[in-house]
């Protein structure tokens, strides 16, 4: 059994599936691992992709028709099930027609196998046997329990019986091919204790296969019965609980001595109470499937009790008559035929994970309590521990855990989300800082420009205003032109502040106070109240109080700007071991949403002309960010939003780069 690489989706049905956990999950593929796997063939048949890739077998027979000229084949008493579209006679014609001379029934080596069980039940009384008919059963107890290897009946299987009793009627030298639903045959025929029994193994799948390539169909054969001998209630053996009518022995509940069971978890747990001593049965029969009808094998999607009942039907209908006296002959006939076989162990057990060791893999997948461990299976493991031991053992992945997946999910995009919302931020503080400085550099060169004119028409509009004297036409008129200079002149300078590249001189100095002198300093008009509230821990920080200072008067201004009916202006100091904030509030009319994207722009301003240049705010983001800190504006204008105001808030380093 393979993995067809892309085909897998790596969905874990297959690891869900594998009784053996025989599907190891290494960077995000899955593959068989095949000395693990048992051939039960679970992951082909509920691999929605195809990915399982069974090892083919049509090649081999195909050539073993072509150079013998006495092949024969045995077919597993399941067939009645497979091919219900056509009579067992036009089975047997498609058979022959592939180029098999003999065509036997796998159903008689049963029937030779039942009487092996009763007979060594009767034969041991104290003694304690696992039924070995089922490959995927024998090869899962030789790996996994090899304990209980001594315990396997010592019972050749129904096909390499019907191998045996082929070989007393044409000799040691004609190969045998089985034909059947089961996978597991495949690694029984090439097991080292039957070693050239069989031949070869085709499922009905492949035998179907090897059909449709020959365009043989049923139509188009002769019918033709099975090559005695025939066979009897051993034909019920791919029915669970079919050996034990075989072999006319009673599974007793009240006394509890036989007991059988099929499919994956069923057999695993029996296994399990067999090592641990708690079934104390004289015979064990185990299937991995559902009963043979159920192989991986087949090709049809019938359920499960309409193949029992074809099954049963096809016995019922044969095993009368002429047929059972000759099926009592031939039984007498074949007494003799070995059936014996022996069993190895095949250790694939890997040691335990301590305690510690499971903890910490489950830690690692953010499992730290037991409540944490959600056993949900989407991993493929029943539950969370067992996830971790084969996370442990090299077979899984903790990706496999699904909440913990979308966790990690949740976390990467919350990452993403971060890392977005910070680059947009960063470019549109590259692009503001980019126009601050072409804005600086034009405001440079205006500003040296009209600063000298402007000098010169302040001066003279004094000294005619010395001259006029009392002279008031002319006064009114020079007092005009002198208070627009000076109000140019002012706007220059800070043109000239604006422009200027200057670098923060830190000194540490304590925070609140700064504030509160500050506030004390601001000349705030009556109609509006201000509170200071700083319940920083550690007030100390390094900064440039000059500039800071600068910064609180442009944000009380525009605060008071804001109010012109009156309100509240809030000043808030914060801080940790990094940095510290301080905020300032008020109360007042809000800035529109359109125009929040533009406020730190120099020259933009909603106030009247003449009531303010558009340069406060900026200047203000260019002394923040000399500090190395960060300012930001959250605004409402909206009154049926809520309270209106705005809150400008100042980001700052605690210490200086140096330090």
């Amino acid at each position: 059994m393979q993995t067809i690489k892309e085909r897998c989706r790596v969905c874990y049905t297959c690891v869900r599936e594998c009784p053996a956990k025989a599907i190891g999950i290494s960077d995000g593929q899955a593959r068989v691992i095949p000395e693990r796997c048992i051939g039960c063939g679970n992951c082909a048949r509920v691999c929605s992709q195809g990915a399982k890739q069974v090892l083919d077998g049509t090649h081999d027979v195909a050539e073993l028709l072509g150079s013998h000229g006495a092949v024969a084949a045995v077919v597993a008493p399941s067939f009645a099930a497979e091919f219900e579209e056509c009579p067992p006679e036009a089975v047997v014609g498609m058979v022959r027609a592939l180029g098999f001379r003999h065509v036997h029934e796998v159903g008689f080596g049963a029937d030779l196998v039942a009487r092996g069980y009763r007979e060594l039940l009767e034969g041991s009384p104290g003694s304690r046997y696992i039924a070995s008919t089922c490959p995927a059963l024998v090869g899962y107890v030789e790996r996994y329990y090899p304990d209980l290897v001594p315990r396997l009946a010592p019972i050749v299987s129904p096909m390499v019986a019907t191998a045996r009793v082929l070989r007393t009627l044409y000799g040691p030298g004609v190969p045998v091919v089985f034909i059947g639903p089961c996978i597991a045959k495949k690694g029984e025929a090439a097991g080292q204790e039957v070693e050239g029994e069989v031949a070869a193994v085709l499922t009905f799948a492949e035998f179907r296969q090897m059909l449709s390539s020959a365009g043989i169909t049923p139509d188009a054969v002769t019918p033709v019965d099975f090559d005695p001998p025939w066979s009897g209630p051993g034909g019920l053996f791919p029915i669970s609980r079919g050996l034990l009518q075989a072999a006319d022995i009673r599974e007793d509940l009240m006394q509890g001595e036989i007991m059988a069971t099929d499919g994956r978890t069923n057999f695993v747990e029996a296994i399990q109470a067999a090592e641990s001593n708690s079934l104390d049965v004289r015979l064990l029969e185990v299937l991995c499937c559902n009963g043979c009808i159920m192989g991986a094998g087949m090709t049809v999607d019938t359920t499960l009790f309409w193949r029992r009942n074809l099954v049963g039907r096809y016995v019922k209908n044969r095993w009368r008559g002429e047929r059972q006296k000759r099926w009592e002959s031939d039984m007498e006939r074949f007494a003799g035929v070995d059936l014996a076989r022996r069993f190895s162990p095949y250790d694939q057990r890997i040691s335990q994970p301590s305690r510690e060791e499971v903890t910490a893999i489950l830690a690692r997948m953010g499992k730290l309590r037991p409540e944490d461990e959600l056993n949900c299976g989407a991993c493929g493991y029943d539950t969370c521990v067992e996830h971790a031991i084969a996370i442990h053992r090299h077979l899984a992945e903790t990706e496999m855990c699904l909440p913990y997946t979308i966790e990690k999910l949740r976390d990467t995009n919350q990452q993403l989300e971060e890392s977005h919302e910070q680059l947009v931020s960063t470019q549109e503080a590259l692009m503001h800082s980019e126009r601050l400085a072409s804005m600086g550099q034009l405001a440079a060169g205006v500003a040296h420009e009209v600063n000298n004119p402007l000098g010169i028409v302040l001066m003279h509009a004094h000294m005619l205003l010395e001259e006029a004297g009392e002279q008031t036409e002319w006064k009114e008129d020079l007092n005009m032109i002198a208070e627009q200079a000076d109000r140019c002149k002012k706007i220059v300078v800070r043109l000239l502040h604006f422009a200027r590249q200057n670098k923060a001189v830190l000194r540490t100095v304590d925070l609140g106070e700064l504030l509160r002198h500050a506030v004390k300093a601001y000349p705030f008009p009556a109609h509006i109240q201000v509170r200071v509230e700083t319940p920083i821990e550690d007030p100390v920080v390094d900064l440039d109080p000059d500039q800071i200072n600068q910064v609180l008067t442009n944000l009380f201004g525009n605060a008071c700007d804001a109010m012109p009916d009156g309100g509240t202006v809030l000043v808030t100091a914060e801080g940790d071991a990094d940095g510290v904030r301080f905020s300032v509030a008020d109360t007042g009319i809000g800035v529109p949403k359109d125009n929040q994207a533009k406020i730190f722009e120099p020259f933009f301003t909603t106030k009247q002309i003449g009531k303010g240049t558009g340069l406060g705010l900026a200047v203000t983001y260019g002394i923040v960010k000399m500090h190395r800190g960060d300012i930001t504006m959250v605004s409402n204008s909206d009154p049926s939003a809520g309270p209106t105001g705005t809150q400008f808030t100042v980001r700052l380093p605690r210490r200086s780069r140096d330090e």
